[in-house]
């Protein structure tokens, strides 16, 4: 009898590691994003190309996106790079945020939705009078990724005007 009940035990302990382990739903909309984009674009620093990755991460909890941006010298100014790393997650209450991280020593912390099949927007959280934040994806029929950031400043909250504009194409599927 003790031994059926340590069988039992053990059976009920691995089914329950097993669904901990499963995708959050709340990330399933944001599968489309997973892979390597090449990208090209342009907006306020210049013209750039770079390079995003979405990974899956902690057993499919999250999302991690790592991306450079680089920008050819111009007269006057000479060439940079850019670096981030993201982490998108769902919440233990529900809903799905992302930690923003770059460069240039930038945080933002991002509330995330996906109001249709093939989008994703990231919109922070500034508290206060700060200027506020919003990361858009879209994926259109033919597998471009148009992406967009764009600023609020601290007094008009959700005035927001784009910064920075690309497109991106994706060059390789990540494993899940």
């Amino acid at each position: 009898m003790r031994n059926a009940i340590v069988v039992v035990v053990a059976a009920l302990s691995l089914a329950g590691t097993a669904a901990l382990a499963a995708e959050p739903v709340a990330l399933q909309p944001f599968a489309f994003l997973v892979g390597e984009w090449r990208a090209s674009g342009s907006g306020r620093p210049g013209a750039a190309s770079g390079t995003a990755v979405f990974a899956r991460g902690l057993q499919d909890r999250v999302i991690v996106r790592t991306s450079y941006a680089e920008y050819p010298p111009t007269p006057g100014k000479p060439g940079s790079r850019h670096d981030d790393l993201m982490i998108i997650y769902a919440e233990s209450g529900g809903g799905v945020r992302a930690d923003y991280y770059d460069s240039e020593g930038h945080t933002i912390r991002y509330v995330v939705t996906s109001p249709a099949a093939g989008q994703a927007v990231f919109v922070s959280e500034a508290p206060g009078r700060e200027s506020r934040f919003r990361l858009s994806y879209g994926l259109g029929p033919t597998g471009l990724l148009k992406g967009e950031f764009a600023v609020a400043p601290a007094g008009s909250r959700d005035a927001f005007t784009p910064y920075l504009t690309w497109e991106s194409r994706k060059t390789q599927s990540s494993p899940k």
